[in-house]
């Protein structure tokens, strides 16, 4: 996710292909790059990992949730565009 425009590229040779993109979270990532340059044409085609992004969100007990909802939200905007 931190070399979105690579994802383009990607894309074009691999198809519809489901991809495993990291890089989004803490890492810094773009997300609405990442959907932009790796989805396919129906825009599914990413399982965007975001693990210290989530694991590291805050301290309170339902941290994993709420990052991981959240994320979940930012994609799904950005699949709309």
């Amino acid at each position: 996710a931190t070399f979105p425009e690579e994802l383009r590229v990607i894309r074009e040779l691999v198809g519809e292909m489901p991809l495993l993109v990291p890089g989004v979270g803490a890492q810094g990532g773009d997300v609405d790059a990442v959907v932009r340059n790796g989805r396919t044409a129906d825009g599914t085609g990413l399982m965007i990992n975001s693990s210290r992004g989530i694991l590291y969100a805050s301290r309170g007990e339902d941290f994993a949730q709420a990052a991981a909802r959240a994320l979940r939200d930012e994609i799904n905007r950005c699949r709309k565009r």
